[in-house]
C-alpha cells in the first residue's frame, strides 16, 4: 500500500516504521521478520501477520501504576491512555534471545529510556518480572491496527521520568480505583483508552494488585491468553 499516508506522525515516528519486528505464529514461535509498517497494516493483519510485542506495568512504592497518554503523533491509537510503556523487541540477536525472555526484557529497557527517559541505572533486567503473554488484535483506524503476542512485564520501582513528547503526551500514577474510573470514562467515550490497557487491567491487574508484594505467584511464562 504505497499510497498510504502517515502525514500525522512526526519524523522520528516515521523513521521507526522501517524497524524490523519479530514475526511469530500463534504459539509465539519465530517465523520471520517484517517492518513495523507492514506489521501494522490492517490488510496484512487480516491475512494473519502477527508480531511479538511487550507491555510494561510499572508500580511505585505507593503501589500506584504509571499510566501514560500516547502522543498525537503515534501511528496507532494516538492520544489514547495506555499502560506504562509498550513497544516491540526488534529482530536482532540481542532482542531475539528467548531464555528467561531476555530479548524482550532488553527491548523493554531500551524503550523505557526512549519513551520515558528512565535510565538503566534506575531499572535493570533483574527488576523486570515476565508475568505472562496475551494475544490480541485491534483496529486503530481503517488502515492501521495491532496484532500481537504481547509479553506482560511488571516492574516495582520508584523512578525519575523525563518523557519524550514525540512518544508521550502525559503521564500519572493511579490507584486501582482511579484506573477503574479512567476505564469507565473510556467506556462512556469521555476519553480514549487503548484496548490493551483494558485487557491488562481487567484480565490481570485487578486480581494481582492486592498481592504486589508476592506477585510472582501469578507468573505464567508458558501461558498465552487469547483475548
Amino acid at each position: 500500500m504505497s499510497d498510504v499516508t502517515v502525514d500525522w506522525i512526526d519524523e522520528h515516528q516515521r523513521q521507526r516504521l522501517e524497524e524490523m519486528l519479530i514475526v511469530v505464529n500463534e504459539n509465539d514461535k519465530v517465523i520471520g521478520a517484517d517492518t513495523k509498517r507492514n506489521c501494522h497494516l490492517n490488510e496484512n493483519i487480516e491475512r494473519g501477520l502477527l508480531h511479538r510485542a511487550f507491555s510494561i506495568v510499572l508500580f511505585n512504592s505507593e503501589k500506584k501504576v504509571l499510566i501514560q497518554r500516547r502522543s498525537d503523533t503515534k501511528l496507532t491509537f494516538p492520544g489514547h491512555f495506555t499502560d506504562s510503556c509498550s513497544s516491540h523487541p526488534l529482530s536482532n540477536p540481542e532482542e531475539l534471545e528467548e531464555k528467561d525472555a531476555l530479548g524482550v526484557k532488553r527491548a523493554a529497557l531500551r524503550r523505557l529510556q526512549a519513551e520515558l527517559g528512565i535510565s538503566q541505572d534506575q531499572i535493570s533486567l533483574k527488576d523486570i518480572i515476565f508475568m505472562t503473554k496475551y494475544h490480541y488484535q485491534a483496529k486503530s483506524d481503517p488502515t492501521w491496527g495491532e496484532h500481537e503476542v504481547c509479553y506482560l512485564l511488571l516492574v516495582k520501582r520508584d523512578v525519575t521520568i523525563n518523557a519524550d513528547h514525540s512518544e508521550v503526551s502525559g503521564f500519572s500514577y493511579l490507584t486501582q480505583e482511579e484506573l477503574k474510573e479512567l476505564l469507565d470514562r473510556g467506556a462512556r467515550g469521555e476519553v480514549r483508552v487503548t484496548p490493551w490497557l483494558r485487557i491488562i487491567a481487567e484480565r490481570f491487574l485487578y486480581s494481582w494488585w492486592p498481592y504486589l508484594d508476592e506477585v510472582t505467584q501469578f507468573v505464567e511464562p508458558d501461558k498465552i491468553y487469547r483475548v
